[in-house]
């Protein structure tokens, strides 16, 4: 995992620029530096996690979604809990450091998804549906390196199958 990534530092300088043009008594986006309107723009809104472009290649084309990053243990564990929408083109991808059997469960997860297992290879091992609230796991069915999780049927939509390649 990657534990001690840059997102926190480019957060905690965000909230100080932020925290400091709000002391001054000026709009806080007067003041903003790039950087800090940068760190808004690739940050989500609801879980803070950095967004990235994720790119899908299907045999029916190229497809981008945007998704946030879940590369820590707390924001793993938390993953899209509790959260009531996330958009067509929206995603969350959990990557890890070595590959390994992945197991999810859906406890507190009000959105149904598709859950994408991802190879060290970038290869789509299989996808698997993820209904809400259910405690059963959902697996891999090999050892994974990455999950993506998209809305229940978008996969189909796009034409993604096992042996497509994510890339990120």
């Amino acid at each position: 995992m990657m534990v001690g990534s840059v997102f926190p530092k480019r957060a905690l300088a965000a909230f100080a620029a932020l925290a400091l043009a709000a002391c001054g008594g000026e709009s806080s986006q007067e003041n903003a530096s790039p950087a800090v309107e940068e760190q808004a723009a690739d940050t989500h809104p609801v879980s803070g996690l950095q967004i990235i472009p994720v790119t899908l290649n299907t045999s029916d084309g190229t497809h981008v979604v945007q998704a946030e990053v879940a590369n820590t243990p707390e924001a793993q564990s938390r993953g899209l809990m509790f959260r009531d929408e996330m958009g067509p083109d929206e995603g969350m991808i959990f990557t890890y450091d070595a590959p390994q059997p992945q197991s999810f469960w859906m406890r507190n997860t009000f959105i149904p998804l598709d859950l994408i297992f991802i190879d060290e290879n970038n290869q789509v091992i299989n996808i698997a549906q993820g209904e809400p609230y259910n405690e059963e796991p959902v697996t891999s069915d090999g050892e994974a390196i990455a999950v993506l999780e998209l809305n229940a049927g978008r996969a189909e939509e796009l034409g993604l199958e096992p042996g497509d390649t994510v890339e990120w």
